[in-house]
């Protein structure tokens, strides 16, 4: 018998303050296989609890974000 080839898609949060932006970026990944957008924020505050919260596989960091921009999300998340 085969066994059953599994599939783990990139699970994605991303970070930018932007909704027009934000919105369009989210449903490029999701139209392409393997990538699952798990989450979305308009803040740097936000952004580090849902990375802190979901351990996604990739960030996408907008750099001007209020609260806390996406530099210093990358370093915080580098030191935790």
């Amino acid at each position: 018998s085969c066994a059953a080839r599994m599939t783990t898609d990139i699970r994605i949060v991303i970070a930018e303050d932007q909704p027009f932006f934000r919105d369009g970026l989210k449903r490029a990944l999701q139209a392409e296989p393997g990538f699952d957008v798990v989450a979305e924020a308009a803040d740097g505050v936000a952004a580090m609890e849902a990375i802190r919260a979901l351990a996604p596989d990739v960030a996408i960091l907008d750099i001007g974000l209020p609260g806390m921009d996406g530099c210093a999300i990358a370093r915080q998340v580098r030191e935790e």
